[in-house]
Order: C-alpha cells, then sequence, then structure tokens
C-alpha cells in the first residue's frame, strides 16, 4: 500500500502524524522515505539502471505530487493526462479517500512552498463506478478536473502529457516516477519490466517504491499504462508494485472526464489491505 498510512489518522499535529501513524516495521511493511533522499546522486531516467531500484530523479513536470486539506505533507503522486482542454490528473483512487480538499504540484522538488501558479486545485474527481460501488482493486484510479487561479491549463502549464493506454502486457519496459511521503524533497524512480499476478493486475519489481508514491505513472514512452495501486493498493511486499489492468472501462472515465460534467463524491473511508 503506497499512501502514507497518517492519512487514517485525525486530529493530531504533523509531528505527531509523522512519528506515530507510520506503519510498524514487519516484513511485508512499506519504509517511510525522508525527503532528504533527494541528497544522493541524481540519475536521469533515460540512463538504464542495473538492477531495479528507485533512487532519486530528476523531477518530470509531466508529474507531481498530490496534497490533501491545505496541510503541508505530500501524500501521493499524480500525472498531467492529455485531453482537449488540457485540464486533467490522474493518481490512485485510493489516495483520495477522506479528502475535502486536492491540490497537484507539477515537477514539484524542493523545501520552499511552490508558487501560487504551479498548485493546481481539483475542481472534480471522476471515479470508476466499481470504486465507487465497493472499492474493486480494478477500478483503482481516479481522474482529477484541476484549475488554478492564474488560468489557463495544466497541460500548457507543464508543456507536455501522458496519454492514456492500456495495461502494458507482460515483459514491456516501464518507467515509474513518484514521490516519497513528506514535507518537501523531490521525486524518485525506476525502471522495471512488468509482468501480471494470478489476479490479473500488472506488476513490476523495484526496490524503494514506499509510501506516497501511489499514484505514481507507469510510462512507456509519452503513454500512460498505469499508476500503483491496484492489488494491495499498490502492494504490501517492499520490491513489488502494482496498477489496476487499464482497459476499455478506463477510457470511458477518460471520456466522462473530458466531457466536464459533476464528479464523483470521493469515499471517506479506506481500508489497509496490507
Amino acid at each position: 500500500m503506497r499512501i502514507s498510512t497518517v492519512l487514517l489518522c485525525s486530529g493530531v499535529g504533523l509531528a505527531t502524524l509523522l512519528t506515530s501513524c507510520t506503519r510498524p516495521a514487519e516484513p511485508a511493511a512499506r519504509p517511510i522515505v525522508s525527503a532528504d533522499v533527494a541528497t544522493a546522486p541524481v540519475q536521469r531516467l533515460s540512463q538504464p539502471q542495473q538492477r531495479a531500484v528507485a533512487r532519486p530523479v530528476d523531477p518530470d513536470r509531466r508529474v507531481g505530487a498530490i496534497f490533501i486539506n491545505d496541510g503541508p505533507l505530500h501524500v501521493c503522486t499524480g500525472a498531467v493526462l492529455h485531453s482537449a482542454a488540457g485540464n486533467l490528473v490522474m493518481t490512485a483512487a485510493h489516495c483520495l479517500a477522506g479528502a475535502a480538499k486536492i491540490t497537484f504540484v507539477p515537477g514539484f522538488a524542493g523545501d520552499a512552498a511552490p508558487p501560487p501558479a504551479d498548485v493546481w486545485k481539483a475542481d472534480a474527481v471522476y471515479l470508476d463506478p466499481r470504486w465507487t460501488a465497493g472499492k474493486d482493486a480494478h477500478a483503482d484510479y481516479a481522474i482529477a478536473r484541476v484549475s488554478n487561479d492564474a488560468g489557463g491549463s495544466v497541460e500548457s502549464h507543464v508543456g507536455l502529457a501522458l496519454t492514456l493506454g492500456v495495461a502494458p502486457p507482460p515483459g514491456s519496459h516501464v518507467t515509474v516516477l513518484g514521490y516519497a511521503a513528506g514535507v518537501g524533497g523531490s521525486p524518485i524512480g525506476c525502471q522495471a519490466t512488468t509482468s501480471v499476478n494470478d489476479n490479473g493486475f500488472p506488476s513490476l519489481t523495484c526496490e524503494g517504491l514506499v509510501d506516497g508514491t501511489s499514484g505514481a505513472p507507469w510510462v512507456s514512452g509519452t503513454t500512460l499504462t498505469g499508476v500503483i495501486g491496484g492489488f494491495e493498493r499498490g502492494g504490501c511486499a517492499a520490491n513489488v508494485s502494482y496498477s489496476a489492468p487499464f482497459d476499455a472501462r478506463t477510457a470511458q472515465l477518460l471520456a466522462r472526464a473530458e466531457a466536464g460534467g459533476p464528479g464523483d463524491p470521493v469515499p471517506n473511508d479506506l481500508d489497509d489491505s496490507c
């Protein structure tokens, strides 16, 4: 489960959240990586890795950090999704549980508060009916329509976007980039080869995709083929991540978001599948 477990706690200060609401240490647990991971040498995603280990990488304007309820802690990852209006962001549905306000900062990096021009608020969230009905892991993805007080679209602001695709076949090479939960920091990423588990969920092996990387895009070229989520809300083992299988119903959700109608209510509860 790649969403930070501090989301499940409320009514306490940030310092308490960071010290008391993380997952207890156990073989299947996700370690929380502090934001100072960015002090290690930066590896560009275009450079192949000898092993699939998540490492600090340069920010990608198509990918950003997700914040909820005006807090300073980024808890998940999202990606700019190509659309006619250029105003859509995709993430994992489980990332948004209980969120009254959602903001997205593309290309997030550093410890300073992002300038207002880089902060995009979600005006509507679109969810697969299977998720709203029963939190079906096969539909663990969400599309948010975002806007900025300065006007324009997020796609024009960042200069590019990812095109929605379908689940990668086994043996596909994908790049994954996300943000470890925390205050400040820079992205981590890796390149890995996909497979499919017995339940039909795309999977990849990469060590170090920790809490906060839920919603991180799986990218092949300029195509978005998955986001960390789905089975076990992204995975319980420290070195295996999953995605919901993108298919025709994912494309239908994009079409509904592009139409610009009313969004869906975000469920308040979230089960910890780990």
